[in-house]
């Protein structure tokens, strides 16, 4: 074998290296830490990560982690999971069990699968505390064209667990543009073409009970055992917010996670 087929392979490998040393080093920072209630996440916003164009970025340690993380893991120990339901209808994400957990952030998913709606209702009717954000217009900046599978899901696709929980997400196409403010709890929550909910019927044999607030763009339900907070908008997240936003969705977060 000669020098430059020696070399070349040597690359190869070093390289292969590190990059199983990088995804290793994701599964580490998705474990959560023991001095703080875990909270599984399940989004398509950068919440966890930036939003970086290659693994190169997304790797730079000199750029700080988005502010939701920062500021929701000042209580919680936030877990990202790749799926809601697994191969064992267990609800399985990469990090374990959504069983496994209490509390979930579900925040402007992908389109779930029917799987995982089953998965997720269970869920939270056997318990589970939800603190869901369904926008039906994401107004958000974002670095990926339409059609990139790295961008953020633009329209809320959550019309069957939110039917089964007795709610119909709705959108006026006539609403004001820009971004406006609600009150949410005693708080001022930021919002951009939100949505509204409006009240349904619910099936007899899987009972929900929602009370709406802040002009229908908020829902609180209580199903089965469970929780659910749900928020029509997603404009809190975006990175203006990175001041005013933090303590409002820390409360948000406690409205909906704690017992």
């Amino acid at each position: 074998m000669n020098l430059f087929v020696i070399r070349n392979r040597r690359r190869f490998y070093i390289g292969l290296a590190l990059l199983i040393a990088a995804l290793a080093g994701f599964a580490v920072l998705a474990w959560p830490a023991r001095d703080r209630p875990p909270v599984a996440l399940y989004s398509s916003l950068p919440i966890y990560w930036n939003e970086s164009a290659s693994v190169t970025d997304l790797l730079d340690s000199k750029q700080p982690p988005p502010w939701p993380r920062t500021a929701l893991e000042r209580d919680w120990a936030l877990a990202p999971l790749d799926t809601l339901a697994g191969a064992d209808s267990g609800a399985a994400g990469e990090n374990g069990s959504l069983a496994s957990y209490k509390r979930l952030l579900l925040a402007q998913p992908r389109a779930l699968a029917p799987a995982e709606n089953v998965a997720l209702d269970d869920w939270v009717r056997r318990g589970g505390h939800l603190l869901l954000f369904a926008d039906p217009f994401l107004t958000g900046d974002t670095h990926f064209a339409i059609g990139d599978k790295r961008r953020p899901q633009d329209v809320a696709l959550l019309s069957p667990i939110l039917s089964r929980w007795g709610l119909e997400l709705r959108y006026d196409m006539d609403q004001p543009q820009g971004e406006r403010r609600v009150a949410v709890a005693g708080s001022e929550l930021p919002i951009n073409q939100a949505g509204q909910f409006v009240l349904a019927p619910t099936d007899r044999k899987a009972p929900a009970t929602c009370t709406l607030s802040a002009q229908g763009i908020v829902a609180d339900c209580a199903i089965g055992e469970g929780r659910a907070l749900i928020v029509a908008d997603a404009a809190l997240f975006e990175p203006q917010h990175v001041t005013d936003g933090a303590e409002l969705l820390r409360d948000l977060a406690r409205r909906a996670f704690n017992d």
